[in-house]
């Protein structure tokens, strides 16, 4: 299983839990959303959007219809990824490649994201093979915490702590510094053991 940002965090919990996955590449991951958000945003500003979360609750509860916040927007404006990076990324690939997406998300979606901990039980991943590409310079799944979690986990492991930024992992210079390294765990871990598997006769 492989997956990036969002996509990684899923790597994180799903692997944790389901021992059909015979190896995991977790890349630029979100490993806790509460404690990103409260890094991401002032404390006034994370306290605001607290209450925002839960007025829209109670609206949702009354059955009208929950409410959206932009997924990027210039820096100083409410947003769900309040980074410049984020923004830039965002916006330009919407323009250049995915025309039809919409710069929206639901508030309801905002507090599944702070609900969800996904490295909470990265040690539980154990024995299943897991690599974690990080971002030297991660603004948006933060460094440190990915790193933290990384260290949580238990053997057989590996870390790869990439030079660029969140998004770099998905372009030239960056991608080479983190697709060869995932496909070389991959290789090592199932390919590898496929062909133990044949000489052994198993």
């Amino acid at each position: 299983m492989w997956g990036s940002s969002y996509s990684g965090a899923h790597v994180l919990h799903l692997t944790a839990f389901d021992r059909r996955i015979k190896a995991a590449v977790a890349q630029v991951p979100l490993v806790d959303g509460w404690a990103n958000a409260q890094r991401l945003m002032r404390p006034d500003v994370f306290a605001g959007f607290q209450q925002a979360l839960a007025e829209d609750r109670l609206a949702r509860y009354r059955g009208e219809e929950g409410g959206k916040v932009p997924v990027v927007a210039p820096e100083g404006e409410p947003s769900a990824l309040p980074t410049p990076d984020s923004y830039e990324w965002f916006m330009e690939t919407g323009r250049s490649i995915a025309p039809n997406w919409r710069n929206e998300v639901s508030l309801e979606s905002m507090e599944k994201f702070l609900e969800y901990n996904p490295a909470a039980n990265i040690s539980r991943i154990s024995p299943t093979p897991l690599l974690m590409i990080v971002g030297g310079n991660d603004a948006l799944t933060l460094t440190d915490l990915a790193v933290a979690a990384y260290e949580r986990a238990l053997e057989p492991k590996a870390l790869v702590i990439a030079s660029g930024a969140h998004f770099d992992a998905y372009t030239e210079p960056g991608l080479s510094e983190t697709a060869i390294p995932a496909v070389e765990w991959f290789e090592r871990f199932l390919l590898g053991r496929q062909f133990v598997e044949v000489e052994t006769g198993r």
